[in-house]
């Protein structure tokens, strides 16, 4: 059965998303990861004009892109009118402890600007750990408020749990880490879909350098798929596109509702020369994405299986809001 939600919410999904109401959506947000990336002393135009060129030119077919407030105002306004906005809430990077990690958002980048400035959605980063109950408890209430500010300017969130480890002896990328990956990712997903959140961005449950069994990544997604009773989408983590490619076959053949990828579509053209870069996004990073979306939309969950709208009636805007 599914659960009814607000036009505006709806509106929102349906912007973002293709014929057929899956998602294939382009990411660069990156703020901190993104100034790394690039030669130190950048100026800030050159890292605005960048994503300029890189969301002008995937916009074009991508059914969604995600930027940033910091450097995506620009971007936002040159890119294709056909496809949906994404921008993230969420301050770059975390506050606490690595090992115990928080969220930190910026007081002058709010919900209501967002839906100001044009957007069809929104997205909400938060580091998660379920075996830390103490914070992941106070994680879900900063998570279900921040939703529901958003659910009152009328804004679909799309929630983007990141696990890492809460023992500094044991790395993220460790073996020894990646055997509860798995876990971890499927009990976030039960959780936090519990929080109001529309869709949630989720890695792959399986660390693919440490498990090439293509059994597992099958169950693991179908784990994933039947713990969250929202859609959900896989993202990309900064992986090769070669390495990417696999992992949406299974992630949608096993329930996912598409995927809101960035680096592995578009990290090579990041540092070339604006000539080169116009080259390489127009053949290489389109055909990479064209890809994707072909893999999507054959073998993706529609988000309509989880969401409709109410009838209409003469006066339905009387209440509205």
């Amino acid at each position: 059965m599914t659960k009814q939600i607000t036009p505006g919410r709806y509106r929102g999904l349906k912007v973002s998303s293709l014929p057929g109401n899956i998602f294939g959506i382009v990411a660069f947000d990156q703020r901190g990861s993104y100034r790394r990336m690039m030669p130190e002393g950048t100026p800030y135009a050159d890292l605005v004009q960048i994503k300029i060129d890189i969301i002008g030119a995937l916009s074009q077919n991508a059914s969604a892109v995600l930027t940033d407030p910091t450097y995506g105002l620009s971007p936002a306004m040159h890119m294709s009118g056909q496809s949906g906005l994404l921008l993230s809430l969420e301050e770059s990077g975390y506050g606490g402890e690595s090992t115990a990690r928080t969220m930190i958002f910026d007081k002058h980048w709010t919900a209501e600007k967002v839906r100001k400035m044009g957007a069809s959605a929104v997205k909400l980063l938060v580091y998660y750990n379920p075996k830390n109950e103490a914070l992941a408890d106070e994680l879900d209430v900063v998570v279900a408020k921040t939703v529901a500010e958003c659910h009152a300017w009328d804004l679909p969130v799309f929630l983007e749990p990141l696990s890492y480890s809460q023992d500094a002896n044991m790395p993220s990328d460790s073996a020894e880490f990646a055997g509860l990956r798995p876990g971890l990712v499927v009990e976030t997903a039960r959780r936090l879909c519990q929080t109001g959140a529309d869709v949630l961005k989720m890695e792959f449950p399986i660390n693919i350098k440490y498990n090439d069994d293509l059994g597992a990544w099958r169950s693991s997604c179908e784990a994933l798929s039947e713990a969250s009773t929202v859609p959900w989408v896989l993202l990309s983590a900064g992986v090769d596109f070669e390495r990417f490619v696999p992992q949406v076959e299974i992630a949608c053949e096993s329930g996912a509702s598409g995927f809101l990828a960035g680096r592995a579509i578009w990290k090579e053209g990041a540092t070339m020369s604006p000539a080169d870069r116009k080259t390489f996004l127009d053949g290489t990073a389109t055909d990479r994405l064209n890809q994707l979306l072909d893999i999507a939309a054959e073998k993706s969950k529609p988000w309509t299986d989880f969401y409709s709208l109410r009838e209409s009636s003469a006066d339905w805007y009387e209440a509205y809001g």
